[in-house]
């Protein structure tokens, strides 16, 4: 019976000897985590991972049933973009703003590349954007524009004066909170398309350089601008530099995109900015689609001309809006001009009004000023 009674006690013994080792396994204390480990991460929302994903087209067999999104119509196909990612069409003249020219490239419509947020900048940031300096100086005896008219009297006969029209400086919002209120307009809508503030002229490395910009240049000569307006110029440049700047406002219109308000009376030859930007040969840009190169320089070499690309640096002449100068009502808004100069033997480009401009008016101006080459028929 000794030899039965030790088989079973030990068979109990090894039965014992698993259910602890189940128990050992199935509750296991977990190990602390060590102490200089990252805390979890979070999950992003199913939506921010779609909208940064990456996407691919599945391009349709036949394109002839394609109709635009807005007007519903599959007629004028030759001006119908096709979105690159939900594959839907619109029609140029139908999307808010109108699209002009063909886009160059991958083209997303308004639903799938969204809307920028127009930040509002707070005054401290206002002024560091567009690095206004401090002038705790007096300021010149002759700094106003009234005082600077009584100082330079006109000389000459009548009919001299009526001939040749000198240019008059802006006059700055008296209160200093709408100054930077304006400011602040212009600054939210250089963000929103992601670019600087300059009001000057720049040359950058593998564009045009400093001395390609000759009015020498010019095929059949450049009008100079006199001595008088080029301190007129340099006036209305120290007044932006003081934070003075001219009365208008950056607004945004559903029809129009990014256009610019008159917020003060703009008097009749006032001069109300200089177009700036990054200067870069004309054969660089052939096919480049941005809307707002300027003419600067037409050279008798094609080769020598330059255009100004404001495209990531510029001033608020970067979103003057264009007249459409096919209809009558289109060559009536029309309350300003753009001129191109030669200031010391150098190009430049400047926007003057042609027309007292009331407060609230929109400002235009024509945009073929010179080569009649872009396409206007479709300006509101």
């Amino acid at each position: 019976m000794a030899p039965a009674s030790t088989t079973s006690s030990s068979g109990a013994a090894a039965a014992a000897r698993r259910l602890i080792g189940c128990r050992r396994r199935t509750e296991v204390t977990p190990l602390p985590s060590p102490p200089d480990s990252p805390p979890p991460k979070k999950l992003k929302p199913m939506s921010e991972i779609l909208a940064k994903a990456k996407y691919a087209v599945v391009e349709r067999n036949d394109y002839n049933d394609v109709s635009c999104e807005q007007c519903g119509s599959g007629d004028l196909d030759d001006e119908l973009l096709l979105c690159d990612k939900c594959d839907k069409g619109f029609h140029m003249k139908c999307l808010r703003p109108i699209v002009a020219r063909v886009p160059i490239g991958s083209w997303l419509c308004p639903m799938c590349s969204g809307q920028r947020r127009v930040r509002r900048l707070s005054q401290k940031k206002i002024i560091d954007f567009f690095r206004i300096r401090n002038c705790n100086c007096k300021k010149d005896k002759c700094s106003s524009p009234l005082e600077m008219k009584k100082r330079r009297r006109r000389s000459g006969s009548l009919v001299y004066q009526k001939k040749r029209r000198r240019l008059l400086p802006f006059i700055s919002s008296q209160d200093h909170s709408e100054r930077l209120k304006q400011m602040g307009t212009l600054a939210s809508a250089l963000t929103a398309l992601q670019m600087e503030f300059s009001n000057d002229l720049t040359y950058m490395p593998g564009m045009a350089s400093t001395s390609a910009n000759q009015s020498k240049f010019e095929d059949g000569g450049m009008q100079v601008l006199s001595k008088e307006d080029i301190e007129t110029l340099e006036q209305c440049r120290a007044m932006c530099r003081r934070g003075e700047c001219p009365p208008l406002m950056v607004v945004f219109d559903a029809c129009e995109g990014f256009t610019v308000v008159a917020d003060g009376l703009i008097k009749d030859m006032t001069l109300i900015a200089e177009y700036t930007g990054d200067v870069d040969y004309i054969r660089n840009r052939e096919h480049d689609d941005c809307d707002s190169m300027m003419t600067l320089l037409l050279a008798e070499d094609p080769s020598r001309s330059l255009v100004i690309c404001p495209d990531k640096r510029g001033n608020i002449a970067r979103f003057i809006n264009g007249i459409n100068n096919h209809t009558p009502d289109g060559k009536k808004k029309q309350n300003c001009k753009c001129v191109r100069y030669s200031v010391n033997g150098e190009c430049r480009v400047v926007l003057v009004a042609t027309r007292d401009i009331a407060k609230g008016e929109r400002l235009y101006y024509d945009y073929n000023g010179y080569e009649h080459e872009y396409p206007t028929q479709h300006f509101v």
